[in-house]
């Protein structure tokens, strides 16, 4: 099947930055001024794909692969001052008097945004409103009474509520929604913000020739909308918990696994039906991104299941999913031809997981800080790349470019820059001109390899908890060496935008 709307149509280069690391607003990036900069700072460097991580809502640890829901937005991304030009915020709501949190001012002052739209709101607008509703509808209702307990119930998982909410009685559903109307509907004008916030940078992305890269992690919560709405689907006991969690064997980044603790599919129920909520789910993501990765692809050919009881994931096993089946539904409900996306397929990538790849034309990816041991026949080596791939320095799960170089014994240095054919320039420089030269179509550098920076800042250690998606930059790293240097690497590759 060929990728007939594939973003692979010429050589690329992209950043990768999650909307939480830009400067400006409480506590994290969001969709405001710095964001329609970033994209300022994109086109003066030759770029023409921004990558973000997922942009759900996420748990108070903030990772945006164990989110509330895989459909809705993120709240806390929602930029206050566009509310404030909207008339529908006074602009001292958004001076922090210190006694909230960044997340909690941010939420009290949509709260208090809603309020005032209902009152000043245009008719168009509200038209608007309605419209949005009703074109998402079907995830939207869910989510929306999902949060709306979670906030009376003080953040428990769903699986803590009574039991009557917990199995959704009808009764008790009803019941719920008449109480809990305002904050439904208060939920609800806080995704038609989002959403509307989002088209507008992605509109104004485009409109300077960049492309919008997206991400699907391929599980979602067990405390989620998702999960509680579509409870027959999912691996569940009857109180609701997961009889079995997702996760990985000993691999890379941790001797004794990761133990993800989503709840496992039923693959069964879902194939029975089309796998509808797949496909609404994948339509949902490409409505707001013009390419999308697939992470933990692997996992649609084989995924690992882990004994809810065990701590570690080293108990686990590997179990077929219908992938093909998955692939071939998706690909003929959304469009026949093909589809934007891309496969996470590092880990333990088995000859059947390269085939369900190759079958459904979809890109791979190549991670250069892989690249350096295992001898000739590594992947990740240059020489070994595929122009059907999208190349990497490294991701947001691997440590910066400069933190793992610096990191390597003396001998392992040597086989590095040998590997790159002795280049002149010093780390991160050498890895990100190597990538920029491979003949993967997309070339792809995190924001924090760009800025040269070191192992503080790094974005997320996997199998770790604490310290995580924190990491921002300042425009006070982005000098004009940074722009000049990124710019040249672009262009002396082909890689440089048309726009």
């Amino acid at each position: 099947m060929a990728q007939a709307h594939s973003v692979l149509d010429r050589r690329r280069a992209g950043v990768l930055l999650h909307i939480t690391s830009l400067p400006g607003g409480f506590g994290n990036g969001d969709l405001g001024a710095d964001a329609y900069r970033f994209v300022d700072f994109l086109v003066s460097c030759g770029v023409s794909v921004w990558q973000t991580l997922p942009i759900n809502p996420t748990h108070q640890d903030g990772s945006p692969y164990q989110c509330l829901s895989a459909q809705a937005g993120n709240p806390l991304l929602i930029n206050l001052q566009w509310l404030v030009n909207k008339g529908w915020l006074d602009s001292k709501d958004l001076e922090s008097s210190g006694e909230l949190s960044p997340a909690a001012t941010r939420l009290q002052c949509l709260a208090r945004a809603y309020g005032i739209f209902g009152l000043r709101a245009t008719i168009e607008t509200k038209i608007a409103y309605e419209s949005f509703c009703d074109q998402h509808r079907d995830w939207l209702f869910d989510y929306a009474l999902f949060i709306a307990l979670r906030e009376q119930f003080d953040s428990m998982a769903w699986q803590c509520w009574p039991e009557s909410l917990r199995d959704r009685n009808d009764v008790a559903i009803q019941e719920a929604t008449i109480r809990l109307h305002d904050s439904l509907e208060r939920v609800k004008f806080e995704q038609f913000v989002f959403f509307t916030q989002w088209q507008e940078l992605r509109a104004y992305a485009n409109s300077k020739g960049i492309l919008m890269f997206g991400d699907i992690p391929i599980f979602v919560a067990g405390d989620s909308a998702d999960v509680w709405a579509k409870q027959a689907e999912f691996d569940l006991d009857e109180a609701g918990e997961a009889r079995v969690v997702a996760g990985v064997p000993p691999d890379y980044f941790s001797e004794t696994g990761q133990r993800w603790g989503n709840p496992h599919y039923r693959w069964d129920r879902m194939e029975s039906d089309g796998f509808s909520w797949w496909i609404e789910r994948f339509r949902g993501q490409l409505a707001l991104f013009d390419w999308v990765r697939i992470d933990h692809f692997r996992g649609l050919e084989a995924y690992w299941e882990i004994p809810a009881s065990s701590e570690t994931a080293m108990e686990g096993r590997w179990v077929k999913a219908p992938g093909e089946a998955l692939l071939e539904n998706l690909f003929e409900a959304i469009d026949g031809t093909g589809l934007p996306l891309v496969a996470e397929d590092l880990g333990i990538i088995t000859p059947e997981v390269d085939a369900l790849r190759k079958k459904f034309d979809i890109p791979g990816m190549l991670i250069l800080q892989f690249a350096f041991d295992g001898g000739a026949g590594n992947p990740y080596l240059p020489q070994n790349h595929e122009e059907n791939s999208v190349v990497y320095t490294g991701t947001h799960d691997n440590d910066t470019s400069l933190s793992w170089f610096e990191g390597l014994s003396e001998e392992q240095k040597e086989q590095v820059y040998r590997l790159l054919g002795h280049p002149s320039k010093s780390m991160p420089s050498a890895l990100i001109d190597c990538a920029m030269a491979s003949v993967a179509r997309l070339s792809v550098i995190p924001m924090q390899d760009v800025l040269h920076l070191g192992g503080e800042d790094r974005m997320n250690t996997p199998g770790t908890t604490e310290g995580n998606w924190s990491w921002r930059f300042s425009w006070d790293q982005v000098g004009n060496e940074i722009v000049n240097e990124l710019l040249g690497a672009i262009s002396i590759s082909g890689r440089l935008s048309r726009h």
